[in-house]
């Protein structure tokens, strides 16, 4: 079975058995990580099995946890065929951003570890505008509200 990732195929032996279906993946088109990562989600639908071929594949084999007819054992390889193209993509994606990833985090580190300078400071102090004040805070109570009067009238 050939899968066509866009850049470059994926040549997998696809074998069916009576309750599993297994795959020989070829390591220098597909990394073992992507293996992995396409095996773990199918970890609730079925045992999966993975193993070293002697010619440099990996061997991966589902077995259905239950009895299954042929016909679920090929959606079962149509969809694990799906899973490891994706994880092989997002690998690939990774590797290609991983520098600019890298790049963005040391930054951010870099602004959180460097703490402002007083000239900083005072600029940011000078920009805000200090002598608002829309909800008078800083005028007297005496002002808002006039002064109490006491019991004889005066005040």
């Amino acid at each position: 079975m050939t899968v066509s990732t866009g850049q470059r195929d994926i040549q997998l032996g696809v074998a069916l058995g009576p309750d599993h279906i297994a795959f020989e993946i070829d390591e220098r088109t597909v990394s073992p990580d992507a293996v992995y990562g396409a095996a773990y989600l199918f970890l609730d639908r079925c045992f999966v099995y993975l193993s070293r071929a002697e010619s440099g594949a990996l061997r991966a084999r589902l077995t259905a946890r239950t009895a299954a007819t042929p016909q679920q054992l090929e959606v079962l390889a149509s969809e694990f065929t799906e899973a490891l193209v994706a994880h092989a993509t997002r690998l690939k994606l990774a590797e290609a951003t991983m520098r600019l990833r890298e790049y963005y985090v040391a930054a951010a580190l870099r602004a959180a570890a460097a703490p402002p300078s007083v000239d900083d400071l005072l600029a940011e102090l000078e920009s805000e505008d200090l002598l608002e004040d829309p909800l008078e805070i800083m005028v007297p109570w005496e002002q808002k509200h006039g002064t109490k009067q006491d019991e004889s009238g005066s005040k």
